[in-house]
């Protein structure tokens, strides 16, 4: 047996050792850095002749350890179920949001919502039956009927607002995915050249996870990793990253909510040839394009098709007023007069509803052919309110779909994001730092290297004897 292949063996105990003992510190030392995954050195002993030497001969025995690799503890697997489940979320969670601000602004039910003001101004007809000459009565009726007017108009022009709000946040997301798309095509250009020279590129790979997450839950995107340590990024089936080079999107289409049709805001590549779509299959970018999208018969955009609920209301308020208000007579027994006033420039009905008449004295209260004393037409009127088509009736049904439609959205959302958080937990509990573990390791790695280094102290003892005491024994 060779002396010096003993110190060879105990020499590479103590290199490898220490390398997994300063392994198990970076760990301890991120371990609340997010995104970061664990690592371990890969050991393998080292074969009977693997670097024998004149002065150093194998044994038969081995020749100690190596350290091959600082592997990563996670699995791809579960980095691919976190990115589809966040994709899936934020799309979810993207509607609901929206639903959940728009049920705010109908403030139904509740004494500010349009359905209370509607009684009101039905309640006011029927106080008018019974003092159809009272100015002050008639002057309630008026102004409640403005109330009417006023809360279509300001429930209208919320939608617009919500609307206006969601293009803005969709212009930012593009903007977040292009960053994060120039980031990862970064990251890989760095771990592959570091890959190359045979470097250790985990810390870069686990922030390119981090980004190609994020991008899932931005915009759906899916991702492909390939041998050379880079990983594609991809949209709707369409390359996002490649290799070092990321593509660009970017939001076109109309910039107001009236008048999208036909011009629905959509993302394209930035590329040529321009007006190239691209498609995206989740995440909460498509999440708000979908609430974006122009009211398409009850299969279009939530806000859009909120915003037709409310002139469809207008419209039916102002006809069926209108219908019974103008086959009535005044004070003055002056028939044919509107109640309300629709526009007629092609703006929306919700914002140009108003109240054609100024004066009490103008109220139509009775039939012209039933004498002067008749109030049939206004108790007509009073009586839309429990129509089964009535103005009532609309809001009711708008209501009624829209908490609906947000109830489902909420359920939705609420399994999706405990499918995201359940595999984000398993994908935690493969790839986080556990303290206990991480020491437990550590004083593995400590007595290991103890160890060694008292295989070297014997070894050096054994040669102090063999080269100063050969010759010496027996003087």
């Amino acid at each position: 047996m060779s002396t010096f292949s003993g110190l060879s063996t105990a020499l590479s105990s103590l290199i490898a050792q220490r390398q997994a003992l300063e392994i198990s510190g970076q760990n301890l030392a991120n371990i609340n850095t997010p995104g970061y995954t664990r690592q371990r050195l890969e050991m393998q002993s080292v074969s009977a002749g693997q670097g024998a030497t004149m002065f150093s001969q194998g044994n038969g025995i081995g020749n100690g350890v190596q350290g091959v690799s600082v592997a990563r503890l996670g699995d791809i697997f579960m980095d691919a179920r976190v990115r589809t489940t966040s994709s899936s979320a934020a799309y979810l969670a993207a509607r609901t949001d929206a639903y959940k601000r728009l049920e705010s602004t109908i403030a139904e039910p509740g004494s500010n919502g349009v359905s209370a003001d509607l009684d009101k101004l039905w309640a006011s007809w029927s106080d008018v039956v019974n003092s159809p000459t009272s100015d002050a009565v008639g002057a309630v009726l008026l102004e409640n009927a403005s109330g009417v007017q006023r809360s279509i108009a300001t429930g209208y022009s919320a939608v617009v607002t919500q609307w206006d709000q969601t293009r803005t946040k969709a212009q930012s997301l593009v903007s977040d995915v292009n960053s994060a798309a120039a980031s990862v095509a970064l990251l890989n250009d760095q771990i592959q050249q570091i890959t190359v020279s045979g470097g250790n590129a985990n810390e870069l790979i686990d922030q390119r996870n981090v980004l190609t997450t994020a991008l899932s839950s931005l915009a759906g995107a899916t991702v492909r990793l390939q041998p050379n340590g880079t990983a594609d990024v991809n949209i709707g089936g369409n390359p996002l990253v490649t290799g070092s080079t990321a593509n660009k999107i970017k939001l076109v289409g109309s910039q107001e909510m009236v008048g999208a049709s036909g011009n629905e805001v959509r993302v394209e590549w930035d590329r040529v040839p321009a007006g190239t779509p691209a498609p995206l299959e989740g995440g909460q970018l498509a999440g708000v394009l979908s609430v974006l999208a122009p009211a398409d018969g009850g299969a279009g955009g939530l806000l859009a098709e909120s915003a037709e609920s409310y002139n469809a209301l207008a419209t039916k308020l102002a006809t069926s007023v209108n219908a019974l208000h103008s086959a009535g007579a005044d004070r003055a027994g002056t028939t044919g007069v509107d109640f309300y006033s629709l526009p007629t420039d092609g703006s929306p009905a919700a914002l140009g509803l108003r109240v054609a008449i100024t004066s009490p004295d103008k109220i139509a209260v009775r039939n012209p052919a039933n004498g002067a004393n008749d109030t049939s037409v206004a108790d007509a009127i009073g009586q839309l309110g429990a129509s089964k088509d009535g103005p009532d009736s609309v809001w009711s049904t708008f209501v009624v779909s829209t908490g609906v439609k947000a109830k489902s959205a909420l359920q939705s959302a609420t399994v999706a994001e405990s499918a995201r958080v359940t595999a984000e937990g398993l994908q935690l509990a493969q790839t986080s730092v556990d303290q206990d573990e991480e020491s437990v390791n550590m004083l593995s790695f400590q007595r290991a290297y103890q160890g060694a280094a008292r295989v070297m102290t014997a070894v050096d003892e054994m040669l102090d004897q063999l080269i100063n005491r050969t010759g010496v024994v027996g003087r």
